[in-house]
């Protein structure tokens, strides 16, 4: 290795310590009222299942008591967090369909003790045609979440919904039962494609089932600051929106990419990696911004 890779390194770790001991000395803040988040991006392999189970994880971490919806028929989410989705397991897709409720199906994740999960099954996959014949079949989550947070022993200060990256009945009963919405953008080409049809679909869920919703948050992701290409996407993100996308970015990393094949979240599959460390930061951000928009009691 020369002097100057060397230096490279070294630096690079320097970097990751002060970050970390950033990190732990601050508190995130949790919110008095629960927040409803949904994860969306209609544009496939953007790291949306990814974002939503690291940042759930990371909140869980940083003290929050967090509740992940798998709204994704494939049930990656539901495997990430180390939950059991078999077809005979008791699942959002009872709970879509009035069957049982979400106290019924709701898991704790192996991930960890503040972390749950309202698993997704194979029989999701067919719950679109089901639902259009049934009443209110926009409002069947936000009705079933109202209950169960309601009448829940245990706070949950987060609800991660995780959905589809089409746009069907499954994920407008996301957008109607959520107050924000998550947008991962990936730092790669074409990374806003679809991004105005989904803003326009947003528009549309505003206007006529929940006006109360808005876009919160955007976090860039597999961002390698190596590239131009990638500088130039986030420098195009932060121009349209800079008020919705975080400081935080989440690199391109190899931990991340492998964590999910072995059915675990990057923080437990590798604490001490930079991608964990860039959720827990997005995380710790998230948590700050909705302290100033929201009242809230310490950590």
């Amino acid at each position: 290795m020369t002097d100057t890779e060397s230096a490279l390194v070294g630096n690079h770790l320097a970097d990751k310590v002060r970050r970390r001991r950033r990190l732990e000395q601050t508190v995130s803040p949790l919110p008095a009222l629960t927040r409803i988040i949904t994860v969306s991006n209609q544009k496939g392999g953007v790291g949306k299942t990814t974002t939503t189970v690291n940042l759930a994880s990371a909140l869980a971490r940083r003290g929050a008591n967090v509740l992940v919806i798998d709204l994704d028929p494939q049930g990656n989410a539901s495997t990430a967090l180390g939950v059991p989705h078999r077809p005979e397991v008791t699942s959002v897709y009872d709970v879509l369909l009035g069957e049982r409720e979400i106290a019924d199906a709701v898991q704790p994740s192996t991930d960890h003790e503040n972390l749950f999960c309202v698993p997704s099954t194979i029989n999701l996959a067919g719950a679109e045609i089901e639902l259009v014949s049934l009443v209110a079949r926009e409002q069947r989550l936000r009705t079933a979440l109202e209950t169960f947070l309601r009448e829940s022993p245990r706070p949950f200060h987060y609800v991660f919904i995780d959905c589809p990256p089409s746009l069907g009945l499954l994920t407008v009963n996301a957008f109607v039962a959520a107050q924000e919405v998550l947008i991962p953008i990936q730092c790669e080409y074409y990374a806003l494609e679809g991004l105005s049809q989904l803003l326009g679909n947003i528009q549309l869920i505003q206007k006529h089932l929940n006006p109360t919703l808005r876009v919160s948050t955007i976090l860039l992701t597999m961002y390698d600051a190596r590239t131009n290409l990638a500088q130039e996407v986030a420098r195009e993100v932060r121009e349209h929106f800079p008020a919705e996308t975080l400081r935080a970015v989440v690199p391109r990393s190899v931990r991340v990419s492998e964590a999910p094949s072995y059915g675990q979240t990057v923080h437990a599959y590798d604490q001490a990696s930079i991608g964990a460390l860039a959720y827990l930061e997005a995380a710790a951000e998230i948590a700050e911004r909705g302290a100033a928009t929201h009242p809230h009691e310490g950590a």
